[in-house]
């Protein structure tokens, strides 16, 4: 069972990598976009962190508050809800 979990969160953070670049360099190249919308559900998918890793790396939505504020936010309540699963287990 923890083998799915480990997977899933594999591949939901090499999502997030991917969508967080791919979305700069088609706003280098002024093509088509990530919707911004799509880049908050990854990270809402617990893509959070390395998302917003990446995005310090690259530059990338770094002026925006929905996202140098919202990620971090998103992640506190994703340790949040980790932390109430386990209490009410035990």
């Amino acid at each position: 069972m923890e083998w799915i979990l480990i997977a899933y969160l594999v591949v939901i953070n090499i999502l997030a990598i991917y969508a967080t670049v791919h979305d700069k360099r088609s706003a280098i190249k002024h093509k088509w976009r990530v919707p911004e919308s799509t880049l908050l559900i990854l990270a809402a998918m617990s893509g959070c962190v390395v998302m917003y890793i990446t995005m310090r790396i690259i530059h990338h939505k770094t002026k925006k508050l929905k996202f140098m504020l919202g990620i971090p936010v998103i992640f506190v309540l994703e340790v949040l809800a980790v932390f109430c699963v386990k209490v009410l287990i035990s």
